[in-house]
């Protein structure tokens, strides 16, 4: 084998400039798609982390039936306060959750006193969420961050709209959940920007001014915001979690609770499975690059030896070795585009890190491009480079190893 090696090497110095042009094409190839899939997941985990940490959170408990009938903020589909107890104590015995956090949703009525209009709103205890959502706090673009008893954030279309601002009073009118209507008097607290975009109108009240508002009985949590330590093992301490909810019902035998992941709320997600797409095509092209290039050469490499290879075969080297001999120049080509794309690709990802661009994401503005390269994709990109290479030279070196030694030897 070693001896197979050396001739393959051999022969593709024999036609450097060809050799050349051909690794150089793998080469390009392999630094595109590092470049493009190390860019397109940091920018996908930079989506993710900002819907997450400023206001989902990775998952999110509900009572059965909630999140169907969101879009009405539902408060008789409360958890009250033997569900509350059993969910908490489920939760406390989590070793993989850092923080969660409860919340309250409901719609009302904003008023300057000059004029009105509708808002969602979100009760919550101010430790609790912050810990559980920490980069809600730089959402609030004016004001105040700390939210306390008495005090409202209200969304920036909203204060825009209704010319309020920062200790402002204002006025929050909402439906109890028996039908009657209830109002308190706020001070705006703070302004904050939306993590859904410019349409956003979701506002955040303490949990303590939420139960004199609806005048709630006892405890009552429309959904617990749950924050994970590694956020890499999501999905398996979701299926966990869902057995272990699943198992509590209530006196009908029914579910109490229902689990989503961040991935069933927002419709972010469908950007985040965009990307993935884009992904997978870019790397399907580097497969055609790969296979149409290596392919090319070993045909010309085999039509142009045509008298050598059956020189070769008449002095009684077997198919196999000469299949061999052929399948090892395309892998070597393989190895040497793959680990310069490599150098190269990584080299250009600490080139954009230092570079340090910015760029726009909904309403942030001026994030940071951070690049990172793993080294799960180095490798699943070069072994899928030299695979190709390798498969690529199969029919050349096949057409090669069945040729008649006299008809090869007669070829001009």
């Amino acid at each position: 084998m070693g001896n197979l090696f050396k001739i393959a090497i051999r022969n593709l110095l024999r036609y450097k400039r060809r050799t050349l042009l051909t690794a150089s094409l793998i080469t390009v190839g392999v630094v595109f798609v590092l470049a493009f899939v190390s860019i397109s997941g940091s920018f996908k985990n930079m989506m993710i982390g900002q819907i997450t940490d400023s206001m989902l959170g990775h998952l999110q408990v509900h009572r059965k039936g909630f999140v169907a009938s969101i879009e009405t903020l539902p408060l008789n589909l409360n958890l009250k306060d033997g569900a509350i107890g059993r969910l908490e104590k489920i939760l406390d015995a989590q070793p993989e959750i850092e923080a969660y956090s409860p919340r309250v949703k409901f719609g009302g009525m904003f008023s300057n006193f000059t004029e009105t209009s509708s808002i969602r709103l979100t009760a919550i205890v101010p430790e609790r969420e912050f810990k559980t959502v920490p980069l809600l706090p730089g959402r609030v673009t004016e004001g105040s961050k700390d939210l306390k008893p008495g005090g409202i954030l209200i969304p920036e279309l909203l204060a825009r709209g209704m010319k309020v601002k920062p200790g402002d009073a204002a006025v929050i009118v909402a439906t109890n959940a028996d039908g009657s209507v209830n109002g308190k008097q706020f001070i705006v607290t703070g302004v904050m920007e939306s993590a859904t975009g410019p349409g956003g109108r979701d506002g955040y009240v303490h949990m303590d001014d939420a139960r004199e508002l609806l005048r709630m009985e006892g405890r009552q949590v429309s959904e617990y915001a749950v924050r994970l330590k590694d956020f890499g093992k999501l999905a398996a301490f979701g299926e966990k979690l869902d057995g272990l909810l699943a198992r509590e019902s209530n006196q009908q035998g029914k579910p109490i609770f229902e689990l989503h992941i961040w991935e069933k709320l927002s419709p972010f997600f469908n950007i985040a499975r965009m990307i993935d797409v884009m992904t997978f095509f870019i790397k399907l092209m580097l497969i055609a690059i790969v296979l149409i290039s290596i392919m090319n050469v070993m045909i010309m490499a085999v039509y142009e030896r045509i008298r050598e290879i059956g020189t070769i075969a008449a002095i009684g080297t077997l198919p196999g070795k000469i299949l061999n001999m052929f399948v090892i120049e395309g892998f070597c080509m393989g190895v040497v585009g793959a680990l310069i794309g490599d150098l190269v690709g990584i080299g250009l990802v600490y080139i954009l890190n230092a570079l340090e661009l910015t760029y726009n994401f909904g309403q942030q503005q001026g994030l940071i491009l951070q690049v990172g390269v793993s080294p799960a994709d180095v490798l699943m990109i070069s072994a899928t480079v030299i695979v190709v290479s390798v498969i690529a030279s199969l029919q050349p070196a096949f057409k090669a190893s069945r040729m008649e030694p006299i008809q090869a030897l007669r070829h001009t």
